[in-house]
C-alpha cells in the first residue's frame, strides 16, 4: 500500500476541504458578497464552523473575461481579513508574488494557491523558493481575460500533466519538498467542456504522482454546459450544488483528497459518505 500523502502539515488520509472566501466585487459565483473585511471574516468563520480545514483568502477574480487587479489593490482588499487570525491554515489565492510575500511575512500565511503555476510574474518562482510556503499549481491555458475564447490541446491529459510535472519537477530540483507541493488540473481555466470531462475521467493518473492534488469544481460553467448538452436547460451557479458534489465524489474515488469549494458543509458530508464506503 502506497503511504499516506501529507500537504500543508495535514494528512490526506481522509477528505480535506478549502473554503473559498472571494474579497472580490466580481467573482463568478459570489461576487460581492463578502468584499468587505467583516462580511468575509463571517464567512470565513462559518465554512470554518462546517468543517473547512483550509481557507482560500482571494482578492482577485480569475473568472473567464475577469478585469485584472493590481497588487497593491489586491492587498488592500486580502490583508485586513488576514490580520484578524483566522484559526486554521490560511490560503492566499494569488498571482502576485508581492501578495503572497506580503501574506506570509507579515500574517503567516502558509499556503500559496497561484493559477498560473508560478508562470504570472518573472519572480513568482523565487520567491516560492525563497519562502517557506506550501504551494498549489494551477493549470491554466491562456490569461482570465481570453482564456476560454478557442482552448485547444493535442491530447488535454498528455498535455495538462506534461505542464504540471515539469514545474513541480523544477521546484524539487530548486529544493522545495515534494509535500509542499500541490497539483490542480484547473477545471474551467481554458478548456472546454471535453477537456473537463477528460481531466476529471483521468484524475487518477494526476493523483498517482507524487505530490498531492486539489480539485476545484465548485460551481463551475462545465456544471451548465453538461446540463445544456444533455438539453436540461441552463443552471446558474448558485444551482450547481448537485453536480459540484458529483464530481467532488468521482474524484475522491480517483483519488483526489483536496477540495477547494464554496459549500463546505454539503461537500463534507457527501464526502464523508463516499470516504466511509471507500474505507469499508
Amino acid at each position: 500500500m502506497s503511504p499516506v500523502k501529507t500537504w500543508a502539515g495535514l494528512s490526506l488520509d481522509r477528505p480535506r476541504i478549502m473554503g473559498v472566501v472571494n474579497v472580490t466585487p466580481d467573482s463568478f459565483s459570489d461576487g460581492g458578497k463578502f468584499a468587505t473585511r467583516d462580511a468575509a471574516l463571517r464567512q470565513g468563520e462559518r465554512l470554518i464552523a462546517e468543517g473547512a480545514d483550509i481557507l482560500d483568502i482571494g482578492g482577485e477574480s480569475t473568472r473567464p473575461g475577469a478585469r485584472p487587479v493590481s497588487p497593491q489593490e489586491e492587498q488592500d482588499r486580502i490583508l485586513p481579513v488576514l490580520e484578524a487570525g483566522l484559526p486554521v491554515p490560511l490560503s492566499i489565492d494569488t498571482r502576485h508574488p508581492e501578495t503572497m510575500r506580503a501574506a506570509h511575512q507579515g500574517f503567516g500565511a502558509q499556503i500559496w494557491n497561484d493559477v498560473t503555476a508560478l508562470t504570472h510574474s518573472p519572480d513568482s518562482f523565487q520567491t516560492a523558493i525563497d519562502l517557506n510556503v506550501c504551494l498549489c499549481l494551477m493549470h491554466m491555458q491562456g490569461q482570465p481575460q481570453t482564456m476560454q475564447a478557442n482552448p485547444t490541446y493535442d491530447d488535454v491529459v498528455a498535455d495538462v500533466t506534461a505542464s504540471l510535472i515539469n514545474q513541480a519537477t523544477a521546484l524539487t530540483q530548486a529544493g522545495k519538498a515534494p509535500q509542499d507541493i500541490c497539483l490542480d488540473v484547473g477545471i474551467g481555466f481554458g478548456k472546454t467542456l471535453s477537456h473537463n470531462l477528460q481531466l476529471l475521467k483521468h484524475l487518477d493518473q494526476f493523483t498517482a504522482l507524487p505530490f498531492a492534488h486539489l480539485l476545484g469544481v465548485s460551481r463551475k460553467s462545465f456544471i451548465d454546459k453538461a446540463m445544456v448538452s444533455a438539453g436540461r436547460g441552463a443552471v446558474r451557479a448558485e444551482a450547481r450544488l448537485p453536480g459540484s458534489l458529483a464530481a467532488a465524489v468521482l474524484a475522491y474515488e480517483r483519488g483526489c483528497r483536496l477540495f477547494r469549494v464554496h459549500d463546505v458543509a454539503a461537500t463534507r458530508q457527501a464526502l464523508e459518505i463516499a470516504h466511509q464506503v471507500i474505507m469499508k
